[in-house]
This record gives structure tokens, sequence and C-alpha cells, in this order.
């Protein structure tokens, strides 16, 4: 891929630009105050792709090294645009004894049947997961949408959002505790269970 960007092949870009353009808004929209100026910095990010390829040095995956340029712009137009961030709700978080030490769960969500009701309350939850995500603190949702939604690694997503592993760990612990809740605030009361055919 990269040699076929390298030597400008329209169609190799079209296939990256399919492939991780949405990812990339969801990630920028974490650094700025609404979509079309995230949508602004992944068409400067795609700039500097084209711009950059040949500078790539492939020292990490291709796909990490586009969302690192992603994050760098998004920064600077975040801090340009003067985005206000709320102050992140501490409180209330618990569950240190949910996870394990490697980020998995100690003790899974609430688990339902799998019939016609459940999985359109399946698709009712994910929806509402989406927006949990959505309105996690910038750093947090940053963290969960590169390990949990784009299913990067641990090095990929320090080395992209220039954190510390300890940093990235907490901040995904603390995200997944939020959205732990979500989820069970969603099914946990088994209401949806209970309904009537």
């Amino acid at each position: 891929m990269v040699e076929r960007l390298r030597r400008k092949d329209e169609e190799a870009f079209g296939a990256l630009v399919t492939r991780y353009h949405a990812p990339m808004v969801r990630l920028a929209l974490t650094f700025v105050p609404n979509r079309s100026v995230a949508e602004e910095v992944v068409q400067d990010t795609w700039l500097g792709v084209i711009r950059g390829i040949d500078r790539f040095e492939e020292r990490s995956s291709l796909k990490t090294w586009i969302f690192r340029i992603l994050v760098n712009r998004a920064r600077k137009t975040g801090a340009r645009e003067r985005r206000t961030v709320a102050v992140d709700d501490v409180d209330g978080i618990g569950g240190s004894d949910r996870f394990s030490p490697d980020g998995s769960w100690s003790q899974p969500p609430v688990e339902w049947a799998d019939d016609v009701i459940d999985r359109l309350f399946a698709t009712s939850v994910a929806k509402r997961l989406r927006i949990a995500i959505d309105e996690l603190p910038p750093d947090q949702c940053q963290v969960v949408t590169l390990r949990d939604v784009e299913r990067l690694s641990a090095p990929e997503t320090c080395a992209i959002l220039n954190i510390s592993d300890a940093n990235q760990r907490v901040l995904l612990h603390r995200a997944r505790s939020r959205l732990r809740r979500t989820i069970e605030s969603e099914i946990g009361g088994g209401d949806h269970a209970t309904a009537e055919p």
C-alpha cells in the first residue's frame, strides 16, 4: 500500500480514505468542537498523508502514522478553537474490581437470551453506548475509541496520542467503567427480559 501511495496510485488512496475516514472523524471529534471542524481536520490530515508519504519511514504501521498526523492536527485545531472541556467527574467511577490487570472484564455484563426482542434491545444498547462514548471526557474518549472501537493495540494508542502506557491504562479503565455503568443501566434491571410477548 505504501509503495502504491508513493506512486500516486489514486485507487490505493481511495481505498485508504474509504477504510479510515469515518474512524478519523470520530477521533477528531474528541479534540474539536463540531463535526465540520473535525471534517476539516481529517481533510488536512489526508493532505498531510499525500505530501508526507515519501518521508514515511515505516517505523510504525501506516494506520498508526496516519492517526498520529490526525491527532497532531486535531490538537492544534482544538487549541485554536478554544474548545471548552468539562471537568472530569471522577466521583462514582468505582469498579476497580470489575477489571482484571489486562483490562478485560472480571465480571462480564449481564448476559441476555438471543431472541428477537433481545436483539432489538441490543441494537438500542449499542446506540446508547455510542452516545456514551461520545459523552466521555475527551482523553478517555480518545483512548477507548482507539483501543475498543478501532481495535488498536496499547503501544499503537500510546504512540498516536503521545501518552505513557500507564496513562493509557488509567484512561481506558475509567472509560470502560463509565461505559459498563451505561450497559448496566440499560440491561441490568432485566426489564426487557420480563416483558410480555
